[in-house]
Protein backbone atom coordinates (compact mmCIF):
# COMPACT_ATOMS: atom_id res chain seq x y z
CA UNK A 1 0.00 0.00 0.00
CA UNK A 2 1.20 3.48 -0.86
CA UNK A 3 1.80 5.37 2.41
CA UNK A 4 0.94 8.69 0.74
CA UNK A 5 -2.53 7.38 -0.07
CA UNK A 6 -2.95 6.25 3.53
CA UNK A 7 -1.89 9.62 4.95
CA UNK A 8 -4.25 11.49 2.66
CA UNK A 9 -7.21 9.31 3.59
CA UNK A 10 -6.50 8.34 7.18
CA UNK A 11 -9.34 10.40 8.65
CA UNK A 12 -11.83 8.84 6.23
CA UNK A 13 -10.59 5.35 7.07
CA UNK A 14 -10.64 5.82 10.85
CA UNK A 15 -14.05 7.49 10.92
CA UNK A 16 -15.42 4.69 8.73
CA UNK A 17 -14.01 2.03 11.07
CA UNK A 18 -15.61 3.73 14.08
CA UNK A 19 -18.94 4.44 12.40
CA UNK A 20 -20.65 1.28 13.66
CA UNK A 21 -19.20 0.91 17.15
CA UNK A 22 -16.54 2.27 19.50
CA UNK A 23 -13.21 0.46 19.39
CA UNK A 24 -9.92 0.68 21.27
CA UNK A 25 -6.60 1.12 19.50
CA UNK A 26 -5.54 -2.47 18.92
CA UNK A 27 -9.10 -3.42 17.91
CA UNK A 28 -8.99 -0.65 15.29
CA UNK A 29 -5.75 -2.11 13.91
CA UNK A 30 -7.30 -5.60 13.81
CA UNK A 31 -10.56 -4.41 12.23
CA UNK A 32 -8.71 -2.49 9.52
CA UNK A 33 -6.55 -5.52 8.76
CA UNK A 34 -9.45 -8.01 8.85
CA UNK A 35 -11.95 -5.96 6.84
CA UNK A 36 -9.44 -5.24 4.06
CA UNK A 37 -7.69 -8.59 3.82
CA UNK A 38 -4.54 -7.06 5.27
CA UNK A 39 -4.40 -4.06 2.92
CA UNK A 40 -4.58 -1.62 5.83
CA UNK A 41 -2.00 -2.58 8.44
CA UNK A 42 -1.69 0.39 10.78
CA UNK A 43 1.28 0.89 13.04
CA UNK A 44 0.66 2.23 16.53
CA UNK A 45 3.03 5.12 15.84
CA UNK A 46 0.73 6.51 13.16
CA UNK A 47 -2.61 5.40 14.59
CA UNK A 48 -2.57 6.96 18.04
CA UNK A 49 -1.49 10.46 16.97
CA UNK A 50 -4.30 10.43 14.39
CA UNK A 51 -6.86 9.27 16.97
CA UNK A 52 -5.74 11.98 19.40
CA UNK A 53 -5.95 14.62 16.66
CA UNK A 54 -9.47 13.53 15.67
CA UNK A 55 -10.47 13.61 19.32
CA UNK A 56 -9.04 17.14 19.72
CA UNK A 57 -11.02 18.21 16.63
CA UNK A 58 -14.23 16.89 18.18
CA UNK A 59 -14.70 14.16 15.58
CA UNK A 60 -14.12 11.36 18.10
CA UNK A 61 -14.89 11.02 21.78
CA UNK A 62 -12.85 8.71 23.99
CA UNK A 63 -13.74 6.94 27.20
CA UNK A 64 -12.11 4.24 29.26
CA UNK A 65 -13.67 0.80 29.16
CA UNK A 66 -12.77 -2.74 30.09
CA UNK A 67 -9.22 -3.52 31.12
CA UNK A 68 -6.75 -5.13 28.79
CA UNK A 69 -4.32 -7.93 29.57
CA UNK A 70 -2.04 -5.51 31.38
CA UNK A 71 -4.83 -4.53 33.78
CA UNK A 72 -5.09 -0.97 32.49
CA UNK A 73 -8.46 0.24 31.18
CA UNK A 74 -8.65 0.44 27.41
CA UNK A 75 -9.45 3.76 25.78
CA UNK A 76 -12.40 3.36 23.41
CA UNK A 77 -12.94 5.82 20.57
CA UNK A 78 -16.43 6.61 19.28
CA UNK A 79 -17.48 8.82 16.40
CA UNK A 80 -19.35 12.00 17.37
CA UNK A 81 -22.17 13.72 15.50
CA UNK A 82 -19.62 16.17 14.13
CA UNK A 83 -17.49 13.19 13.12
CA UNK A 84 -20.43 11.67 11.21
CA UNK A 85 -20.95 14.94 9.35
CA UNK A 86 -17.25 15.04 8.50
CA UNK A 87 -17.33 11.39 7.42
CA UNK A 88 -20.20 12.07 5.02
CA UNK A 89 -18.36 15.06 3.55
CA UNK A 90 -15.14 13.06 3.19
CA UNK A 91 -17.00 10.22 1.46
CA UNK A 92 -18.45 12.68 -1.04
CA UNK A 93 -15.01 14.23 -1.65
CA UNK A 94 -13.45 10.79 -2.11
CA UNK A 95 -16.19 9.68 -4.52
CA UNK A 96 -15.75 12.85 -6.58
CA UNK A 97 -11.96 12.40 -6.59
CA UNK A 98 -12.01 8.73 -7.61
CA UNK A 99 -14.66 9.45 -10.23
CA UNK A 100 -12.46 12.16 -11.74
CA UNK A 101 -9.44 9.83 -11.76
CA UNK A 102 -11.49 7.16 -13.54
CA UNK A 103 -12.67 9.70 -16.11
CA UNK A 104 -9.05 10.68 -16.80
CA UNK A 105 -8.35 7.08 -17.75
CA UNK A 106 -11.44 6.83 -19.92
CA UNK A 107 -12.98 4.09 -17.76
CA UNK A 108 -16.03 6.17 -16.75
CA UNK A 109 -17.37 6.50 -13.25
Amino acid sequence: MNPDLLRGNLDLILLTLLEQQPLYGFAIIQAARDRTGGYFDFKEGSLYPALHRLEAEGLLAAQHGESGRNGKPRKYYAITDRGRETLNAKRQEFAAFTGAVHRLGGTGA
